[in-house]
């Protein structure tokens, strides 16, 4: 339990990431984006030392281990003006998760795609829908049905992004 809820926050962050931000490019630089989902609020029984190997499991993913309290994870990342160029999101941890993007398409600003996993960690399947509302901030949903560190899991998530600051400090690029 204590590594699924990393691998379940890490894909659906990596799912609502994938997406072509349609017309608009996101503004580079500091994001925030926050994941709110039931399997969240389980974070307060885990203990301080299972914590702290979720926190060495998140660094073998090279990310910071997400802020995680009452059924919300939020976390940073680091959008260079290359990444912002393309109009496409980065795939934050997809391949670390053995997550590949199937049908994506988009209207306008909209967006909508299917994922399948089939890595260690991740086995499933899901849908990732959303909407860029501005260069500055996007909302949207993950849905996944599958298996994580072999715990079976029918979960989804409500994400959005907004970005902070031009300079992304100390957080390195994705």
């Amino acid at each position: 339990m204590r590594n699924t809820l990393l691998v379940l926050v890490c894909a659906f962050i990596s799912m609502m990431s994938t997406a072509n931000s349609a017309e608009n490019s996101m503004r580079p630089g500091l994001w925030e984006i926050t994941t709110t989902s039931d399997l969240l609020w389980l974070a307060p029984q885990i203990s301080p030392d299972n914590m702290q190997d979720l926190k060495d499991l998140a660094e073998q993913y090279g990310v910071d281990m997400p802020q995680i309290q009452m059924g919300e994870a939020t976390s940073k990342a680091c959008i260079t003006q290359e990444m912002a160029d393309t109009k496409n999101v980065p795939n934050f941890y997809q391949s670390e998760l053995g997550c590949n993007t199937k049908n994506a398409t988009r209207n306008g600003n909209n967006y909508r795609l299917d994922f399948v996993c089939s890595g260690p960690q991740l086995k499933g399947s899901g849908t990732a829908e959303g909407t860029f509302t501005s260069p500055e901030s996007f909302t949207g949903r993950t849905q996944f049905d599958g298996v994580a560190q072999g715990v079976p899991v029918n979960e989804h998530a409500d994400i959005s992004g907004r970005w902070i600051n031009s300079d992304c400090g100390t957080i390195k690029p994705m």
